[in-house]
């Protein structure tokens, strides 16, 4: 059984997403765009720091609701990043790296959610 929200893959994989994010995003004509940068790496952040929160929570149907934000920003994320390469902000190999990641942990944190629906432990409230 996991204890802590940082024991748990999505949100191992999310961390490592919003790093490359704020990476990419300090290079390049990146610079010149504050506005597109704070709100990449806000999207990007908002995906750990929803699973984190609902972790926390203490109850499967809360930490579903913060899943499917999560899960969201993740998709926020993802279209960011499609107009950042369209916007010739990042090369097409960062593109298609970047845009595989967040389709993996989408995946993985639809597959979480549906986990969670169907386990019989609903945490300490319900």
């Amino acid at each position: 059984m996991v204890s802590d929200f940082e024991e748990l893959s999505i949100f191992q994989q999310s961390r490592e997403l919003a790093k490359q994010v704020y990476m990419i995003t300090r290079e390049g004509k990146f610079k010149y765009d504050s506005r597109f940068v704070q709100q990449m790496r806000a999207a990007s952040g908002s995906i750990s720091d929803n699973i984190a929160e609902g972790f926390e929570r203490s109850g499967n149907r809360e930490f579903i609701q913060f899943l499917y934000i999560a899960n969201g920003s993740c998709a926020e994320t993802r279209s960011q990043v499609h107009r950042a390469f369209d916007c010739h902000y990042i090369s097409q190999n960062e593109y298609k790296n970047i845009v595989h990641k967040l389709i993996n942990l989408s995946v993985s944190i639809h597959h979480f959610i549906n986990y969670l629906k169907n386990s019989q432990y609903k945490g300490q409230k319900y």
